[in-house]
Protein backbone atom coordinates (compact mmCIF):
# COMPACT_ATOMS: atom_id res chain seq x y z
CA UNK A 1 0.00 0.00 0.00
CA UNK A 2 2.79 2.42 0.90
CA UNK A 3 6.27 2.49 -0.57
CA UNK A 4 8.22 5.06 1.39
CA UNK A 5 11.56 6.40 0.27
CA UNK A 6 14.33 6.08 2.86
CA UNK A 7 14.19 9.75 3.85
CA UNK A 8 10.40 9.53 4.17
CA UNK A 9 10.82 6.57 6.53
CA UNK A 10 13.31 8.68 8.49
CA UNK A 11 10.72 11.47 8.68
CA UNK A 12 8.04 9.13 10.01
CA UNK A 13 10.41 7.76 12.63
CA UNK A 14 11.51 11.27 13.66
CA UNK A 15 7.88 12.32 14.13
CA UNK A 16 7.11 9.21 16.17
CA UNK A 17 10.14 9.91 18.34
CA UNK A 18 8.98 13.50 18.85
CA UNK A 19 5.56 12.37 20.06
CA UNK A 20 7.19 9.73 22.29
CA UNK A 21 9.32 12.46 23.88
CA UNK A 22 6.25 14.55 24.72
CA UNK A 23 5.70 16.74 21.69
CA UNK A 24 2.06 17.58 21.04
CA UNK A 25 2.42 19.61 17.85
CA UNK A 26 5.49 18.81 15.71
CA UNK A 27 6.02 20.58 12.40
CA UNK A 28 7.57 18.57 9.56
CA UNK A 29 9.37 20.53 6.83
CA UNK A 30 10.10 19.07 3.41
CA UNK A 31 10.67 20.85 0.08
CA UNK A 32 7.83 21.03 -2.40
CA UNK A 33 7.64 17.76 -4.30
CA UNK A 34 9.40 15.74 -1.61
CA UNK A 35 6.29 13.70 -0.76
CA UNK A 36 4.69 15.28 2.29
CA UNK A 37 1.31 13.85 1.31
CA UNK A 38 2.72 10.32 1.31
CA UNK A 39 4.25 10.85 4.74
CA UNK A 40 1.17 12.22 6.49
CA UNK A 41 -1.08 9.68 4.71
CA UNK A 42 1.11 6.87 6.00
CA UNK A 43 0.95 8.28 9.52
CA UNK A 44 -2.82 8.81 9.28
CA UNK A 45 -3.44 5.27 7.99
CA UNK A 46 -1.38 3.69 10.76
CA UNK A 47 -3.03 5.87 13.41
CA UNK A 48 -6.50 5.02 12.09
CA UNK A 49 -5.70 1.30 12.19
CA UNK A 50 -5.33 1.70 15.98
CA UNK A 51 -8.66 3.51 16.31
CA UNK A 52 -7.30 7.08 16.20
CA UNK A 53 -9.69 9.62 14.66
CA UNK A 54 -7.71 11.69 12.15
CA UNK A 55 -8.64 14.86 10.31
CA UNK A 56 -6.48 16.15 7.43
CA UNK A 57 -7.12 19.88 7.04
CA UNK A 58 -6.64 21.64 3.70
CA UNK A 59 -7.50 25.20 2.73
CA UNK A 60 -8.38 24.88 -0.97
CA UNK A 61 -10.78 22.67 -2.87
CA UNK A 62 -8.07 21.62 -5.34
CA UNK A 63 -5.93 20.40 -2.43
CA UNK A 64 -8.93 18.61 -0.92
CA UNK A 65 -9.54 16.68 -4.16
CA UNK A 66 -5.83 16.01 -4.59
CA UNK A 67 -5.43 14.63 -1.06
CA UNK A 68 -8.54 12.49 -1.37
CA UNK A 69 -7.28 11.04 -4.68
CA UNK A 70 -3.89 10.28 -3.12
CA UNK A 71 -5.51 8.42 -0.22
CA UNK A 72 -7.75 6.50 -2.62
CA UNK A 73 -4.73 5.47 -4.71
CA UNK A 74 -3.10 4.23 -1.51
CA UNK A 75 -6.31 2.28 -0.73
CA UNK A 76 -6.90 4.23 2.48
CA UNK A 77 -10.61 4.48 3.40
CA UNK A 78 -11.60 8.04 4.31
CA UNK A 79 -14.41 10.55 4.31
CA UNK A 80 -14.52 14.09 2.93
CA UNK A 81 -15.97 17.03 4.83
CA UNK A 82 -16.88 19.52 2.13
CA UNK A 83 -19.94 20.58 0.13
CA UNK A 84 -21.08 18.00 -2.40
CA UNK A 85 -19.51 15.03 -0.63
CA UNK A 86 -21.54 12.35 1.23
CA UNK A 87 -20.92 12.00 4.93
CA UNK A 88 -18.90 8.99 6.04
CA UNK A 89 -18.82 9.62 9.77
CA UNK A 90 -17.84 6.06 10.56
CA UNK A 91 -14.46 6.36 8.86
CA UNK A 92 -11.50 7.16 11.05
CA UNK A 93 -9.83 9.45 8.49
CA UNK A 94 -11.52 12.59 7.24
CA UNK A 95 -10.18 15.08 4.71
CA UNK A 96 -11.74 18.42 5.54
CA UNK A 97 -11.97 21.80 3.94
CA UNK A 98 -11.02 24.40 6.53
CA UNK A 99 -13.84 26.65 5.37
CA UNK A 100 -16.38 23.83 5.84
CA UNK A 101 -15.20 22.26 9.09
CA UNK A 102 -15.10 25.62 10.87
CA UNK A 103 -18.87 25.84 10.36
CA UNK A 104 -19.75 22.26 11.28
CA UNK A 105 -20.02 20.92 14.80
CA UNK A 106 -20.14 17.43 16.25
CA UNK A 107 -16.75 16.24 15.04
CA UNK A 108 -14.13 15.01 17.49
CA UNK A 109 -10.61 14.08 16.46
CA UNK A 110 -7.51 12.72 18.15
CA UNK A 111 -5.06 13.99 15.50
CA UNK A 112 -5.27 17.07 13.28
CA UNK A 113 -2.96 17.02 10.25
CA UNK A 114 -2.46 20.57 8.99
CA UNK A 115 -1.44 20.54 5.33
CA UNK A 116 0.32 23.75 4.17
CA UNK A 117 0.75 24.44 7.87
CA UNK A 118 2.26 27.90 7.36
CA UNK A 119 -1.40 29.04 7.31
CA UNK A 120 -2.02 27.67 10.82
CA UNK A 121 -2.12 31.16 12.40
CA UNK A 122 -5.15 32.17 10.29
CA UNK A 123 -8.38 32.71 12.21
CA UNK A 124 -10.34 29.81 10.72
CA UNK A 125 -7.50 27.36 11.37
CA UNK A 126 -7.17 28.60 14.95
CA UNK A 127 -10.90 28.17 15.62
CA UNK A 128 -10.76 24.57 14.43
CA UNK A 129 -7.69 23.85 16.56
CA UNK A 130 -9.40 25.43 19.58
CA UNK A 131 -12.47 23.26 18.98
CA UNK A 132 -10.35 20.11 19.33
CA UNK A 133 -8.51 20.70 22.63
CA UNK A 134 -7.60 17.02 23.12
CA UNK A 135 -6.21 16.48 19.63
CA UNK A 136 -2.53 16.37 18.86
CA UNK A 137 -1.30 18.32 15.84
CA UNK A 138 0.93 17.42 12.92
CA UNK A 139 1.92 20.28 10.66
CA UNK A 140 3.50 19.75 7.24
CA UNK A 141 4.87 22.45 4.95
CA UNK A 142 7.73 23.34 2.64
CA UNK A 143 7.91 26.89 4.01
CA UNK A 144 7.53 27.14 7.80
CA UNK A 145 7.02 30.89 8.00
CA UNK A 146 4.18 33.36 7.83
CA UNK A 147 3.72 35.91 5.08
CA UNK A 148 5.60 38.45 7.20
CA UNK A 149 8.52 36.02 7.59
CA UNK A 150 7.89 35.26 11.28
CA UNK A 151 8.01 31.78 12.74
CA UNK A 152 5.29 29.38 13.87
CA UNK A 153 6.48 28.72 17.42
CA UNK A 154 3.16 29.81 18.88
CA UNK A 155 1.40 26.90 17.10
CA UNK A 156 3.99 24.08 17.00
CA UNK A 157 6.36 22.86 19.69
CA UNK A 158 9.17 21.31 17.61
CA UNK A 159 10.44 21.44 14.04
CA UNK A 160 11.71 18.40 12.12
CA UNK A 161 13.41 18.97 8.78
CA UNK A 162 13.65 16.46 5.98
CA UNK A 163 16.49 16.45 3.43
CA UNK A 164 17.26 19.81 1.76
CA UNK A 165 16.22 20.52 -1.80
CA UNK A 166 19.75 20.19 -3.18
CA UNK A 167 19.92 16.61 -1.88
CA UNK A 168 16.52 15.73 -3.36
CA UNK A 169 17.66 17.12 -6.73
CA UNK A 170 20.93 15.19 -6.56
CA UNK A 171 19.06 11.95 -5.81
CA UNK A 172 16.60 12.51 -8.67
CA UNK A 173 13.53 13.17 -6.51
CA UNK A 174 13.27 16.77 -7.77
CA UNK A 175 14.21 18.34 -11.07
CA UNK A 176 17.37 20.40 -11.64
CA UNK A 177 16.68 23.92 -12.87
CA UNK A 178 18.02 26.99 -14.65
CA UNK A 179 17.17 30.57 -13.73
CA UNK A 180 16.94 33.50 -16.14
CA UNK A 181 16.09 37.02 -15.00
CA UNK A 182 15.39 39.45 -17.83
CA UNK A 183 15.66 43.01 -16.46
CA UNK A 184 12.12 44.32 -16.72
CA UNK A 185 10.80 46.03 -13.61
CA UNK A 186 11.88 47.65 -10.39
CA UNK A 187 9.83 47.32 -7.21
CA UNK A 188 11.31 50.50 -5.76
CA UNK A 189 8.53 52.69 -4.41
CA UNK A 190 6.02 49.90 -3.78
CA UNK A 191 4.46 50.07 -0.33
CA UNK A 192 3.90 47.06 1.92
CA UNK A 193 0.88 45.63 3.69
CA UNK A 194 0.87 42.60 6.02
CA UNK A 195 4.43 41.68 5.11
CA UNK A 196 4.17 41.87 1.31
CA UNK A 197 3.74 44.46 -1.42
CA UNK A 198 0.33 46.11 -1.68
CA UNK A 199 -1.43 44.05 -4.29
CA UNK A 200 -3.08 46.95 -6.07
CA UNK A 201 0.26 48.75 -6.47
CA UNK A 202 2.05 45.60 -7.64
CA UNK A 203 -0.76 44.89 -10.11
CA UNK A 204 -0.53 48.41 -11.54
CA UNK A 205 3.21 47.93 -11.96
CA UNK A 206 3.06 44.51 -13.59
CA UNK A 207 -0.20 44.44 -15.56
CA UNK A 208 1.09 46.27 -18.63
CA UNK A 209 1.51 45.17 -22.23
CA UNK A 210 5.22 46.00 -22.17
CA UNK A 211 5.73 43.63 -19.25
CA UNK A 212 3.62 40.64 -20.27
CA UNK A 213 4.59 41.07 -23.94
CA UNK A 214 8.26 40.88 -23.02
CA UNK A 215 7.50 37.87 -20.81
CA UNK A 216 6.05 36.12 -23.87
CA UNK A 217 9.17 36.94 -25.89
CA UNK A 218 11.50 35.55 -23.23
CA UNK A 219 9.37 32.43 -22.89
CA UNK A 220 9.64 31.91 -26.65
CA UNK A 221 13.43 32.22 -26.45
CA UNK A 222 14.16 30.40 -23.19
CA UNK A 223 11.15 28.25 -22.36
CA UNK A 224 11.59 25.72 -25.14
CA UNK A 225 7.80 25.67 -25.72
CA UNK A 226 7.44 23.59 -22.55
CA UNK A 227 4.32 23.84 -20.42
CA UNK A 228 4.45 26.88 -18.16
CA UNK A 229 2.82 28.32 -15.06
CA UNK A 230 2.68 32.11 -14.90
CA UNK A 231 2.26 33.59 -11.41
CA UNK A 232 0.42 36.90 -11.53
CA UNK A 233 -0.55 39.63 -9.09
CA UNK A 234 -4.33 39.77 -9.62
CA UNK A 235 -7.14 37.96 -11.41
CA UNK A 236 -7.22 40.65 -14.08
CA UNK A 237 -3.44 40.41 -14.47
CA UNK A 238 -3.74 36.63 -14.97
CA UNK A 239 -6.48 37.10 -17.58
CA UNK A 240 -4.42 39.70 -19.46
CA UNK A 241 -1.37 37.44 -19.31
CA UNK A 242 -3.31 34.54 -20.83
CA UNK A 243 -4.58 36.85 -23.57
CA UNK A 244 -1.00 37.92 -24.41
CA UNK A 245 0.10 34.30 -24.80
CA UNK A 246 -3.00 33.51 -26.87
CA UNK A 247 -2.19 36.41 -29.19
CA UNK A 248 1.27 34.90 -29.69
CA UNK A 249 -0.31 31.62 -30.81
CA UNK A 250 -0.16 29.61 -27.59
CA UNK A 251 -2.94 27.64 -25.93
CA UNK A 252 -3.28 29.62 -22.69
CA UNK A 253 -5.95 29.98 -20.01
CA UNK A 254 -6.22 31.66 -16.63
CA UNK A 255 -7.80 30.27 -13.48
CA UNK A 256 -9.17 32.07 -10.45
CA UNK A 257 -11.47 31.52 -7.51
CA UNK A 258 -14.44 33.14 -9.28
CA UNK A 259 -14.70 30.35 -11.84
CA UNK A 260 -17.22 27.62 -11.06
CA UNK A 261 -15.85 24.26 -10.00
CA UNK A 262 -16.47 22.50 -13.31
CA UNK A 263 -14.71 25.18 -15.35
CA UNK A 264 -11.71 25.34 -13.02
CA UNK A 265 -11.38 21.58 -13.12
CA UNK A 266 -11.66 21.61 -16.91
CA UNK A 267 -8.86 24.18 -17.30
CA UNK A 268 -6.52 22.46 -14.85
CA UNK A 269 -7.24 19.09 -16.49
CA UNK A 270 -6.43 20.63 -19.87
CA UNK A 271 -3.04 21.66 -18.55
CA UNK A 272 -2.39 18.24 -16.99
CA UNK A 273 -3.29 16.55 -20.29
CA UNK A 274 -1.14 18.87 -22.38
CA UNK A 275 -3.98 20.55 -24.27
CA UNK A 276 -3.20 23.82 -22.45
CA UNK A 277 0.37 25.07 -22.76
CA UNK A 278 0.31 28.13 -20.49
CA UNK A 279 -1.68 28.37 -17.25
CA UNK A 280 -1.81 31.80 -15.62
CA UNK A 281 -3.17 32.38 -12.14
CA UNK A 282 -3.21 34.51 -9.05
CA UNK A 283 -2.62 32.37 -5.93
CA UNK A 284 -4.56 29.25 -6.95
CA UNK A 285 -1.59 27.16 -8.13
CA UNK A 286 1.03 28.74 -5.87
CA UNK A 287 0.60 26.19 -3.10
CA UNK A 288 0.27 22.45 -2.85
CA UNK A 289 -1.20 21.71 -6.27
CA UNK A 290 0.70 18.83 -7.89
CA UNK A 291 1.11 19.44 -11.64
CA UNK A 292 4.16 17.44 -12.77
CA UNK A 293 3.67 18.58 -16.39
CA UNK A 294 4.77 22.12 -15.51
CA UNK A 295 8.35 22.78 -16.62
CA UNK A 296 8.57 26.59 -16.77
CA UNK A 297 7.76 29.03 -13.95
CA UNK A 298 7.14 32.59 -15.13
CA UNK A 299 7.39 34.90 -12.12
CA UNK A 300 5.31 38.03 -12.72
CA UNK A 301 4.45 38.74 -9.10
CA UNK A 302 7.06 40.52 -6.98
CA UNK A 303 6.95 39.39 -3.38
CA UNK A 304 8.67 40.10 -0.10
CA UNK A 305 7.59 36.67 1.15
CA UNK A 306 10.27 33.95 0.87
CA UNK A 307 7.55 31.40 1.53
CA UNK A 308 5.41 32.48 -1.43
CA UNK A 309 8.46 32.57 -3.69
CA UNK A 310 9.50 29.04 -2.65
CA UNK A 311 5.98 27.73 -3.14
CA UNK A 312 5.80 29.17 -6.65
CA UNK A 313 9.12 27.89 -7.98
CA UNK A 314 8.45 24.54 -6.32
CA UNK A 315 5.53 23.97 -8.72
CA UNK A 316 7.91 23.22 -11.61
CA UNK A 317 10.44 21.08 -9.75
CA UNK A 318 8.51 17.80 -9.89
CA UNK A 319 10.82 15.30 -11.63
CA UNK A 320 10.30 13.83 -15.07
CA UNK A 321 12.35 11.93 -17.66
CA UNK A 322 15.09 14.26 -18.85
CA UNK A 323 13.36 17.22 -17.28
CA UNK A 324 15.25 20.41 -16.44
CA UNK A 325 13.00 23.13 -15.05
CA UNK A 326 13.23 26.73 -16.22
CA UNK A 327 12.54 29.72 -13.97
CA UNK A 328 11.95 33.04 -15.75
CA UNK A 329 12.11 35.67 -13.02
CA UNK A 330 10.87 39.04 -14.28
CA UNK A 331 10.58 40.62 -10.83
CA UNK A 332 13.87 39.94 -9.00
CA UNK A 333 12.49 37.35 -6.59
CA UNK A 334 15.50 35.03 -7.02
CA UNK A 335 18.06 37.73 -6.26
CA UNK A 336 15.94 38.82 -3.29
CA UNK A 337 15.32 35.38 -1.77
CA UNK A 338 18.10 33.18 -3.16
CA UNK A 339 18.16 30.09 -5.33
CA UNK A 340 15.40 27.54 -4.69
CA UNK A 341 17.95 24.98 -3.46
CA UNK A 342 19.83 27.35 -1.14
CA UNK A 343 20.26 26.02 2.39
CA UNK A 344 17.64 27.63 4.62
CA UNK A 345 18.01 26.88 8.35
CA UNK A 346 14.35 27.27 9.27
CA UNK A 347 13.41 27.65 12.93
CA UNK A 348 10.12 28.00 14.77
CA UNK A 349 11.25 31.28 16.28
CA UNK A 350 12.73 33.16 13.32
CA UNK A 351 10.74 31.62 10.52
CA UNK A 352 12.40 32.70 7.29
CA UNK A 353 16.17 32.82 7.82
CA UNK A 354 18.16 35.83 6.75
CA UNK A 355 20.41 35.26 3.77
CA UNK A 356 24.10 35.34 4.69
CA UNK A 357 26.10 37.62 2.41
CA UNK A 358 29.64 36.83 1.38
CA UNK A 359 32.18 38.48 3.74
CA UNK A 360 34.27 39.95 0.92
CA UNK A 361 31.33 41.93 -0.41
CA UNK A 362 30.79 39.76 -3.48
CA UNK A 363 27.16 38.71 -4.09
CA UNK A 364 26.22 35.07 -3.56
CA UNK A 365 24.18 35.25 -6.77
CA UNK A 366 25.36 36.67 -10.06
CA UNK A 367 23.36 37.65 -13.14
CA UNK A 368 24.97 37.75 -16.56
CA UNK A 369 24.47 41.12 -18.21
CA UNK A 370 24.81 39.49 -21.63
CA UNK A 371 22.30 36.59 -21.52
CA UNK A 372 20.47 37.25 -18.18
CA UNK A 373 21.35 33.82 -16.80
CA UNK A 374 21.40 33.73 -12.99
CA UNK A 375 23.92 31.50 -11.25
CA UNK A 376 26.05 31.05 -8.16
CA UNK A 377 28.92 33.52 -8.04
CA UNK A 378 31.60 32.69 -10.60
CA UNK A 379 34.05 34.73 -12.74
CA UNK A 380 32.54 33.35 -15.97
CA UNK A 381 28.88 32.91 -16.97
CA UNK A 382 28.26 29.14 -17.26
CA UNK A 383 25.53 29.72 -19.86
CA UNK A 384 27.18 31.95 -22.46
CA UNK A 385 30.84 32.08 -21.37
CA UNK A 386 30.88 35.84 -20.73
CA UNK A 387 33.88 36.78 -18.60
CA UNK A 388 33.01 39.25 -15.87
CA UNK A 389 35.19 42.23 -15.13
CA UNK A 390 36.51 41.71 -11.63
CA UNK A 391 36.59 44.62 -9.26
CA UNK A 392 39.86 45.16 -7.40
CA UNK A 393 39.46 44.29 -3.75
CA UNK A 394 40.32 47.06 -1.30
CA UNK A 395 43.38 46.66 0.88
CA UNK A 396 42.15 45.88 4.39
CA UNK A 397 42.66 48.61 6.92
CA UNK A 398 44.92 47.70 9.85
CA UNK A 399 43.47 48.88 13.16
CA UNK A 400 44.45 48.34 16.74
CA UNK A 401 42.36 45.96 18.76
CA UNK A 402 42.37 43.25 21.35
CA UNK A 403 41.38 39.62 21.04
CA UNK A 404 38.40 38.57 23.13
CA UNK A 405 38.45 35.27 24.94
CA UNK A 406 35.52 32.95 24.41
CA UNK A 407 34.06 31.26 27.46
CA UNK A 408 34.34 27.44 27.59
CA UNK A 409 30.57 27.22 27.18
CA UNK A 410 30.65 29.33 24.00
CA UNK A 411 33.53 27.31 22.59
CA UNK A 412 31.78 23.99 23.24
CA UNK A 413 28.50 25.19 21.69
CA UNK A 414 30.12 26.61 18.59
CA UNK A 415 32.48 23.68 18.10
CA UNK A 416 29.74 21.10 18.34
CA UNK A 417 26.63 22.73 16.89
CA UNK A 418 27.53 26.18 15.64
CA UNK A 419 26.28 27.08 12.17
CA UNK A 420 27.48 30.05 10.18
CA UNK A 421 24.36 31.88 11.35
CA UNK A 422 25.38 31.20 14.98
CA UNK A 423 28.79 32.77 14.32
CA UNK A 424 27.13 35.77 12.70
CA UNK A 425 24.88 36.26 15.73
CA UNK A 426 27.90 36.08 18.04
CA UNK A 427 29.75 38.58 15.84
CA UNK A 428 26.79 40.95 16.01
CA UNK A 429 26.52 40.63 19.78
CA UNK A 430 30.23 41.41 20.17
CA UNK A 431 30.36 44.18 17.62
CA UNK A 432 32.58 42.29 15.16
CA UNK A 433 32.37 42.73 11.43
CA UNK A 434 30.69 39.93 9.38
CA UNK A 435 34.09 38.78 8.13
CA UNK A 436 35.00 37.65 11.65
CA UNK A 437 32.09 35.20 11.66
CA UNK A 438 33.04 33.79 8.28
CA UNK A 439 36.67 33.14 9.08
CA UNK A 440 35.89 31.85 12.58
CA UNK A 441 33.41 29.43 11.05
CA UNK A 442 35.92 28.28 8.42
CA UNK A 443 38.55 27.79 11.12
CA UNK A 444 36.08 25.67 13.10
CA UNK A 445 35.48 23.51 10.02
CA UNK A 446 39.23 23.10 9.48
CA UNK A 447 39.74 22.05 13.10
CA UNK A 448 36.90 19.55 12.83
CA UNK A 449 38.37 18.02 9.66
CA UNK A 450 41.78 17.83 11.34
CA UNK A 451 40.32 15.99 14.31
CA UNK A 452 38.47 13.56 12.03
CA UNK A 453 41.66 12.87 10.05
CA UNK A 454 43.57 12.21 13.26
CA UNK A 455 40.85 9.85 14.47
CA UNK A 456 40.95 7.93 11.19
CA UNK A 457 44.76 7.73 11.36
CA UNK A 458 44.59 6.31 14.85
Amino acid sequence: MFALRPYQTDGVQALRAAYAQGALAPLYVLPTGGGKTVIFSYIAANAASRGTRVCILVHRRELLDQTSRALAEMQVPHGVIAPGHPAHRGRHIQVASVQTLVRRTGWEFDLLVLDEAHHARAGTWQRIIASQPDARLLGVTATPCRLDGKGLGDVFDCLISGPPMAELIQDGHLSPFDVWAPPLVSTEGLHRRAGDYKREEAAALMDRHTITGSAVEHYQRLGGNAQALAFCVSVQHAEHGAAEFQAAGYSAVSIDGKLDKAERDRRVAGFRDGDVQILTSCDLVSEGLDIPAAVVAILLRPTESPGLYMQQVGRVLRPGPGKRAVILDHVGNVTKHGFPDAVRPWTLERGAPERVKEPDGEPDIRQCEMCYYVHAWAPVCPACGHVYQLKPKPVPEVVKGELEKLTPEEVEKLERRGSLADFHRLAKDRGHKPGWAFYAFKARQARRRKREEMEVAV
